[in-house]
């Protein structure tokens, strides 16, 4: 069976999980999320803690088990803590600007460009080269992360450019005669 989907998930104080006959919601100070349920992996609920197993003994089940418990398990951190993905902008001039739900970037185009926000998820801008994107679900955030960086993806040159704040640009040496 697999490792990941032996471990049981501890579901914290003011999570409410909620198991339908279709789908799973979890519902926390963060928000809600539902997810459709696998047929290949029974969940079930002891008190506070979820265990997840696979339905029968094929290794496709014993694989989505892993997987289902790994979604759950973000998804209740999710609306319990929340996740959040920084962002830098390297660049002179390079400028980022949260205005409700849209990022306003000028990043070295002839003209800024305006990303629209996704309803689950938040964007704000502590300075203005500095891009913080936080929601309750992990991958809506890393998807809008990853759509923000792909504007403008960092240079190998001089490395200028949208990229996250941990990421390390290996930049390469100019050409010689």
């Amino acid at each position: 069976m697999s490792r990941v989907g032996k471990m049981p998930i501890a579901v914290p104080q003011g999570v409410d999980v909620a198991i339908t006959g279709e789908q799973i919601s979890v519902k926390g100070p963060q928000g809600t999320l539902t997810r459709p349920l696998h047929k290949l992996v029974e969940i079930k609920k002891d008190g506070s803690t979820l265990s997840v197993a696979p339905a029968n003994e094929s290794a496709e089940a014993d694989a989505m088990s892993g997987t289902v418990r790994a979604l759950l398990a973000n998804m209740v951190n999710g609306v319990s803590k929340g996740f959040e993905r920084k962002l830098t902008l390297v660049g002179v001039g390079y400028r980022a600007q949260a205005q409700g739900a849209k990022l306003n970037l000028q990043i070295g185009f002839s003209h800024p460009v305006v990303k629209d926000m996704p309803a689950d998820v938040t964007v704000a801008c502590p300075t203005q080269t500095e891009i913080v994107i936080k929601g309750a679900d992990r991958q809506a955030v890393g998807q809008v992360a990853a759509e923000v960086r792909a504007i403008r993806p960092p240079e190998p040159y001089k490395g200028k450019g949208v990229r996250y704040a941990e990421e390390r640009v290996v930049l390469k040496e100019t050409k010689k005669k």
